[in-house]
């Protein structure tokens, strides 16, 4: 009897479980999007024009990019894409996720071998973790890694004026935050300044106003206090509070249901890109949280790289 009755639900609850199995199938198809560009109005569709050839790619072994005297050795994967002899090619610094305090750059490969496959050289890369390294460690890990691109451009035949970030979640926040430091100032002090500029940035899951958290540990780890004590300090580890006119183009991609980092931290940043008249793109995936927005990340990482090309390769 009891198997019976579980079969004859009423007709309306049947039809409602169909609704929920096709709204499940919307999202995992990487529909339910909204893109918008720097005027606010829909960005164009990844279509034929905004793909660039496949190519193929090799991996260099896994070597540190920081300098000796550095408190802790950090390493790199390095991507070079097949292109033509002597050619200078844009390379893409790339950055992990994990709240500043774990993970690794195998997270990024996918990316990274995406990116090179579009004749990126791209450089895949640890840093240091918090509570051991607070802010700004993490940025000046960065600023290393630049200076070490820089270091071997001739090397890896890389155009130093079209270098982009790219980044998730907390590694986002480092591109990020490295984009909009500038070449003078705070945080271009004492290992950013010129060799630290980027191109562009592609950013997901960024967490972009500190200060909007509460004091948990997450935050609270990467500054080394509470947003009462160490205000300043959450106000320059901020990029939406850094973003000036010289900032480069953004894409930005986000969950509307991200409860880790809220979706207001994309909104707000990409507002303030605009009305510092930086081009910008915001890219929101409807009904996905934090981590299902970078696992089903497909169609958002395509219109960022896309995005990127027209930066640095379609235009250059």
């Amino acid at each position: 009897m009891r198997r019976m009755a579980m079969w004859k639900r009423p007709r309306w609850k049947r039809l409602q479980g169909v609704g929920c199995i096709s709204v499940l199938t919307l999202l995992l198809s990487g529909c339910g999007v909204t893109h918008l560009a720097s005027q606010g109005a829909p960005a164009n569709a990844v279509d034929d024009r905004d793909r660039q050839e496949t190519l193929t790619y090799r991996r260099l072994p896994t070597m540190a990019y920081t300098p000796d005297e550095w408190p802790e050795t950090l390493n790199a994967e390095v991507y070079l894409p097949d292109t033509p002899p002597q050619a200078r090619r844009p390379a893409a610094l790339i950055v992990h996720g994990g709240g500043w305090r774990n993970r690794s750059p195998e997270d990024m490969q996918g990316i990274a071998e995406q990116l090179a496959e579009q004749g990126y050289v791209a450089v895949n890369i640890e840093h240091r973790f918090v509570p051991t390294y607070r802010f700004p460690a993490q940025l000046h890990d960065l600023q290393q890694a630049m200076a070490w691109l820089h270091d071997n451009a001739d090397a890896w035949r890389v155009d130093t004026q079209r270098i982009v970030g790219v980044g998730f979640s907390s590694g986002a926040h480092l591109v990020s935050l490295l984009a909009v430091a500038g070449v003078e100032g705070p945080l271009a002090e004492p290992y950013g300044g010129e060799e630290s500029r980027l191109a562009a940035v592609l950013a997901g899951g960024i967490p972009s106003d500190l200060l909007k958290f509460d004091d948990g540990r997450l935050v609270v780890d990467f500054i080394g206090g509470t947003r009462a004590e160490k205000n300043q300090a959450y106000r320059l580890a901020s990029p939406e509070r850094q973003v000036t006119s010289d900032a480069p183009p953004f894409f930005i991609f986000h969950g509307t249901w991200d409860q880790l980092v809220p979706v207001d931290h994309a909104r707000d940043f990409y507002q303030t890109l605009i009305d510092n008249g930086v081009e910008s793109e915001l890219y929101l995936q409807h009904g996905r949280g934090h981590f299902a927005s970078f696992l089903l990340r497909g169609s958002a990482i395509e219109a960022g790289i896309a995005f990127l090309n027209q930066q640095v390769l379609n235009n250059n």
